[in-house]
């Protein structure tokens, strides 16, 4: 009970710890805030976006007015007809060049 009386910490002691708490927990919620937005992101392969198809290309044409409806049923329908194949060449028969 002999040194009851005497604290060895001045004014830049307390601001030192003062200082070094804030610094502390500073740290802590830096590296929790980091760790949470890191186990949040969403993947990269998840996000990679579709191609659009032919028709959806067609539809958004349409919307902005660059073709007119009878255009666009023309063009929707010659993409469901199947494309024409050219004949098929014997397998004897050298080919072209």
């Amino acid at each position: 009970m002999m040194f009851w009386h005497v604290h060895d910490v001045s004014g830049w002691g307390w601001f030192a710890m003062s200082a070094g708490m804030v610094l502390f927990w500073g740290l802590i919620i830096t590296a929790a805030v980091v760790l949470f937005r890191a186990l949040d992101r969403p993947h990269e392969d998840m996000h990679t976006p579709a191609a659009p198809t032919p028709e959806h290309i067609l539809a958004r044409r349409l919307a902005r007015g660059e073709v007119d409806e009878d255009e666009y049923k023309r063009r929707l329908a010659a993409l469901h007809t199947p494309a024409e194949r050219p004949p098929a060449r014997p397998t004897g028969e050298p080919g072209p060049g």
